[in-house]
């Protein structure tokens, strides 16, 4: 084991399992049922614009998406939007909510990996009771020393959840897709971010990724991570 780290933190949506494009192909939906109201590209900059102003209000997850795509709707049709769309709206959130579970690619063989020798914690943000059926659902639960469901992830948000769990932010690592939430945060709070990129990234997380500082790492898949870590010994 690693000298010194002690403890790996995993993000969960697009990073163990698929969530993102789940958000895209409901969004599509969308934008065909007001397509005689609005521009594609419009109505995703309503939508995003939308989203940013309601991450107050709702926090992040499907039923913020839902209210902001509904709030969108009322706009751009005058407060004309049958309420037929409406209904099909909620419909598509619900579905969202009740998608299966797929985990990406080697997320499974590397929590494995790692379990013995680190203590593993979950943290991620979104709705709690979503994000408990998540995790329910990945078969993964029995591996996580602590599980985290944040309303943000930010770096007093993460020098928090370090100082109840009993490890100094230097011997911690978290793994995620997100540069904004997972990564420079971490950086920032002294701990180690290991970057794994998602094919689909929502514009809200979007940062510079902080090339060239220390305890900051770059991997194509999880499938790099146990040899990571090796080589930090």
């Amino acid at each position: 084991m690693s000298q010194k780290l002690t403890t790996i933190a995993f993000d969960a949506d697009d990073t163990l399992w698929h969530n993102e494009r789940f958000f895209q192909l409901t969004q599509e939906r969308f934008a065909d049922l007001l397509a005689d109201y609005a521009e594609r590209d419009h109505l995703a900059d309503r939508l995003l614009a939308a989203e940013r102003r309601n991450l107050g209000h709702y926090g992040f997850g499907i039923k913020g998406f839902v209210l902001s795509m509904i709030e969108t709707a009322i706009e751009v049709t005058d407060q004309k939007v049958p309420a037929s769309v409406i209904s099909q709206l909620i419909a598509a959130g619900q579905e969202m909510l009740q998608h299966p579970i797929e985990l990406l690619p080697h997320a499974q063989d590397a929590v494995e990996a790692l379990a013995d020798d680190y203590t593993i914690l979950l943290i991620t943000k979104g709705d709690l009771l979503d994000q408990e059926r998540k995790l329910a659902q990945s078969g993964l639960g029995d591996l996580f020393d602590g599980v985290e469901i944040v309303s943000d992830k930010t770096e007093p948000v993460y020098r928090e959840i370090f100082q109840r769990h009993g490890v100094a932010p230097d011997r911690a690592m978290m793994v995620g897709n997100s540069l904004k939430s997972d990564v420079v945060p971490v950086l920032d709070a002294g701990g180690w971010g290991t970057y794994v990129p998602h094919g689909v990234t929502w514009a809200l997380e979007h940062a510079e990724e902080p090339v060239g500082r220390a305890r900051y790492g770059r991997l194509e898949d999880l499938g790099g991570l146990p040899d990571l870590l090796a080589g930090l010994h």
